[in-house]
């Protein structure tokens, strides 16, 4: 083989090879570059909620914003007179499925229990694919509490967490587009006081419990589905023993609705979820409850507020894997992996 020869392989060899490399190379910062913005999306997600951004849902005027008079504080996990209520956006960091929840914590309309269920719930959302919207809304005295003064139940001078609760759904829907969510499928998630407020918003959508301040308040504030957890507060203004809460009208129209309670929940009765239950059949509502022996009450992915010995090992504590599920099975999600992706919180 000559000389000339020898020089035309090579260079046809490399003419070949280097774009190959260089294909390799930029292939290889692609796969930097976005696996450095996959850690960037999970370190925002995981960031604790106090340095979330939190974006305010009423736009020019708070209605009945004299009632709350204390200054916001945080503490342990739970926030206290909560005077300007706020969204905060939990994005899916890949896989957006369209869908979306509003979660609202409990706290008995008195506090809002921030992380436990609320931030850590986002989280779990986000890792499914499902946009998580925290709602931290105005407390206390918001919804119907106990008033350690009278040592009674109370209903609140004006239903602030409705208000909030219907505000921030007509807001979230109104920023549906940009968020990169589907309208017609935005729900509510709510633990406790939150669960009563997922029935609140789901029964009471049809008018504002407000004077409508912006074009957003005129945008449907109803959800597309509902998930409530130990829901407080529904056997109040009934005198039937097994006669849901007047004040929530369950009706043909109230949207699809998972209840989930442990039956030996202390502060919450069973007779709560099994009264919403009940209201939900009668008026043909797709519904779906879960009741578990053990459980207590107050609890979230991976604990409980009341420290229950053992939670994790419980049947109770897979719930996510129901959730995720039934997602699917009502057609809020596309897919259904058979196991929920929980985050590094389920320990």
């Amino acid at each position: 083989m000559n000389q000339k020869m020898k020089y035309s392989i090579s260079k046809a060899f490399f003419g070949l090879l280097f774009p190959s490399l260089v294909i390799c190379f930029i292939s290889s910062c692609n796969q930097d570059k976005n696996s450095d913005q996959d850690k960037q999306e999970q370190m925002e997600l995981h960031k604790p909620w106090l340095e979330q951004k939190q974006q305010p849902i009423w736009t020019t005027s708070i209605p009945d914003f004299e009632l709350i008079k204390g200054t916001e504080s945080y503490k342990d996990g739970m926030v206290y007179d909560v005077s300007k209520p706020t969204i905060t956006i939990y994005k899916p960091p890949k896989n957006n499925t369209g869908a979306a929840v509003l979660v609202f914590p409990g706290g008995g309309y008195n506090k809002v229990a921030i992380e436990l269920e609320g931030s850590e719930i986002c989280e779990w959302l986000a890792s499914i694919g499902v946009t998580g919207i925290l709602l931290k809304y105005r407390v206390p005295a918001s919804g119907h509490h106990w008033d350690k003064d009278c040592k009674c139940g109370k209903d609140p001078i004006k239903p602030l967490a409705l208000q909030d609760a219907q505000r921030a759904m007509s807001f979230v829907r109104s920023k549906a587009k940009e968020w990169d969510i589907d309208s017609n499928k935005i729900g509510v998630m709510g633990f406790s006081a939150g669960g009563h407020l997922v029935a609140d918003v789901s029964t009471n959508y049809r008018k504002k419990a407000y004077k409508l301040t912006d074009e957003i308040d005129k945008i449907s504030c109803k959800p597309n589905f509902g998930i409530s957890f130990f829901p407080g507060h529904m056997l109040v203004h009934t005198d039937n023993e097994y006669g849901l809460n007047r004040t929530l009208p369950v009706d043909s129209s109230t949207p699809p609705m998972f209840i989930l309670q442990a039956g030996n929940d202390p502060i919450d009765t069973i007779q709560n979820s099994l009264v919403y239950y009940i209201a939900l059949k009668k008026a043909n509502v797709h519904a779906e409850y879960h009741v578990y022996a053990e459980g207590g009450h107050a609890f979230g992915l991976n604990r409980t507020a009341l420290n229950n010995p053992n939670w994790n090992e419980l049947p109770i504590a897979d719930w996510e894997v129901l959730v995720e599920r039934w997602l699917y099975t009502i057609k809020m999600t596309p897919t259904w992996s058979g196991k929920s992706q929980t985050p590094s919180l389920k320990k």
